[in-house]
């Protein structure tokens, strides 16, 4: 985990008059410790097997004040569930391609995108801050070869698909 994503912690949890407790830091330690995206269900199992005393509870405060520091992002991938993104403070203009078939989530940036993004909103009086833009789409390899290794690992797995429209 970067330092400096601890220290803008410290400084926004004693500015809001909070203590700094051993939970929060495993939950903090949990959710920068991987470059990838996650619920918060998924947080708590990771916290749980480092400490055990961590209550779901918690969790959801903590993701809360992560969210409130704009240390971390909640994104909606379509599965009507909140999702959570850690990626944002090193690209805070980032996209996500998300299969309906198999649940892989892709994250991409786009030098195209960053510049329609800016002409539009300072068209229409805006300084961009970031975009996030959510494309879904069908899994070409399900399509065209009628199996997708994502989809057989993520059965296996016991990952929860999102469900067609």
């Amino acid at each position: 985990m970067d330092s400096s994503v601890q220290a803008r912690l410290d400084d926004f949890i004693r500015r809001k008059g909070l203590r700094r407790t051993n939970q929060r830091d495993a939950i903090v330690r949990a959710v920068f410790s991987k470059d990838e995206h996650f619920t918060a269900e998924e947080l708590f199992e990771r916290v749980r097997k480092a400490d055990s005393d961590t209550s779901r509870a918690t969790v959801y405060r903590t993701l809360g004040l992560l969210v409130e520091a704009n240390l971390l992002q909640q994104i909606d991938l379509g599965d009507n569930q909140t999702t959570y993104d850690p990626n944002f403070l090193d690209k805070p203009s980032h996209n996500h391609l998300v299969c309906i078939d198999c649940g892989r989530v892709v994250e991409f940036e786009d030098m195209n995108l960053d510049l329609l993004n800016d002409c539009v909103t300072r068209r229409l009086g805006f300084k961009p801050l970031r975009q996030s833009i959510k494309i879904e789409a069908n899994c070409e390899q399900l399509r065209l070869k009628g199996r997708c290794p994502n989809l057989i690992a993520s059965r296996l797995s016991g990952k929860r698909l999102r469900k067609k429209r």
